[in-house]
């Protein structure tokens, strides 16, 4: 079952899927997250990602939610050799030159560990609470192109002019320069047939899309369209997938859960379409997709802040897979 190249990582608990609801007291809550944070470390994963959003889900519940990037600054210097990832970043909520030096800074506070993640953001409830501008899905993908474009440049460069459809730099200045070379590593993130996987085909080092095993090698076969239509070689994207999942030992408790899904689905479609089940039904299906040319897993916990999960994911799945 080896996969030479095939990384793991794991988000920290930070609010956004209500997780911490039961930890009582923000200090509690953020103590969580840092405590999960170092036990992935520990454990041995690549990587711990967090989401970019201000208000719970399924709905706003004036729950606490930890802010993507200040959570990324305290988190880096808590910590010393995992990856620090964001699935992903919302474009639209930060202007492209400030992007860049928040990146850069972190890439260096970190001694070089950032994992940049960018999409072109979706969370209308967000955009509308927070006075963003929420533009037709055309016009936000066109921005993120913009924005890596930039952001590319700025963490190279000395200086980065540009005149785009949405946004102008005039000799913008980053400084310090990321401490990775030649760049911190881009995923861009989404499954947009015709305009999103364009975009990562010539701009991503990581492409990050879902679905069951057949949709998600339908669009793996569509990136790889976009790459031969712009010239690149599919090999250079890192392909990866973030589902939820949830391990237990035996069928009983998996069974005996029933559905955790944030988003309400029936349990025997949330399994399905995630890594439900026990150790070796979550190892197989993480077989199949590895065999589809998956190349990294960064799964969310579903019974955070519990760390059964995370534990079993680490010491009974992820040696099989090295």
């Amino acid at each position: 079952m080896s996969a030479p190249g095939v990384v793991f990582g794991a988000f920290i608990p930070q609010g956004w899927k209500m997780e911490l609801a039961g930890v009582d007291g923000a200090v509690a809550k953020w103590n969580k997250a840092v405590e999960v944070a170092q036990l992935a470390e520990r454990l041995g994963y690549d990587s711990i990602w967090v989401y970019d959003h201000f208000h719970n889900v399924p709905r706003p519940s004036q729950e606490a939610v930890f802010e993507c990037w200040t959570t990324m600054a305290a988190i880096s210097q808590l910590t010393s050799t995992i990856r620090l990832g964001q699935m992903v970043g919302c474009n639209s909520y930060r202007n492209p030159g400030m992007l860049a030096k928040v990146t850069s800074n972190i890439d260096v506070i970190s001694g070089g560990r950032l994992e940049w993640g960018i999409g072109a953001g979706w969370y209308e409830n967000e955009y509308r609470s927070y006075g963003f501008d929420f533009p037709r899905p055309k016009d936000r993908i066109g921005m993120l192109e913009e924005t890596v474009q930039i952001v590319r440049s700025m963490w190279t460069e000395p200086e980065t002019t540009f005149s785009g459809q949405y946004y102008e730099m005039k000799r913008a200045n980053c400084d310090p320069k990321p401490l990775q070379q030649p760049t911190p590593p881009i995923w861009i993130g989404g499954g947009g047939e015709q305009l999103t996987l364009r975009v990562v085909a010539k701009h991503g080092d990581c492409s990050n899309f879902g679905g069951p095993a057949e949709t998600w090698a339908h669009k793996r076969d569509v990136l790889r369209a976009h790459c031969a239509a712009v010239g690149r070689d599919p090999a250079e994207i890192r392909m990866t997938w973030s589902p939820e999942v949830f391990i237990r030992r035996t069928e009983a408790e998996v069974q005996a859960a029933g559905s955790l899904a944030v988003w309400g689905q029936p349990a025997d479609e949330w399994r399905a379409n995630n890594l439900v089940g026990t150790v070796e039904q979550v190892a197989e299906k993480i077989s199949t997709y590895v065999e589809l040319g998956c190349r990294g897993f960064v799964p969310w916990c579903s019974d955070y802040p519990d760390t059964e999960t995370l534990e079993l994911l680490a010491t009974e799945i992820m040696p099989e897979f090295r």
